[in-house]
């Protein structure tokens, strides 16, 4: 499975995103958004391009913090994905994700809110984080094994 990871869009139509962006998710099963959409329309319009799971940002409408969770688990192919925003200070919010996780088992955590990307395995968890999305956005390959790669937007 192909899966789109964005995370801080912040932007009010998907229009507004890199166009390498939109091509992108063209190519995949599925979208994971990692909070700070900002406006309800994105979500709408990336609805309509594939089935879509996502948390709330800090930045996100309010219309966005009423329908969409804090964190949310979700399993592919024996894979379970833990998506969370985060918050506070880029420094140590690996940690703070973590923590958000740790009753669960979590092989793969998807984050955003540092505006920096990470691809990287800490006590056997993926720790990703596609970066800003005017910036960068991910890919996750999924088939047995779990692989994240980072793309520059621009």
């Amino acid at each position: 499975m192909r899966i789109a990871v964005l995370a801080d869009t912040h932007v009010n139509a998907l229009e507004h995103l890199p166009k390498k962006i939109i091509d992108a998710l063209a190519t995949v099963d599925l979208i994971i958004h990692a909070g700070d959409f900002t406006d309800i329309q994105v979500l709408k319009e990336l609805k309509q391009l594939r089935e879509v799971k996502a948390v709330k940002g800090n930045m996100d409408s309010t219309e966005l913090k009423t329908v969409l969770p804090v964190k949310e688990i979700i399993e592919i192919e024996n894979k379970r994905i833990g998506i969370t925003h985060g918050s506070g200070s880029p420094w140590g919010i690996g940690e703070r994700v973590r923590k958000m996780f740790e009753s669960d088992r979590i092989d793969i955590i998807v984050y955003g809110h540092s505006h920096r990307s990470q691809n990287k395995v800490s006590d056997d968890i993926l720790f990703f984080n596609p970066g800003k999305a005017t910036d960068s956005f991910g890919i996750l390959t999924i088939d047995g094994e779990a692989k994240g790669e980072i793309i520059s937007s621009r």
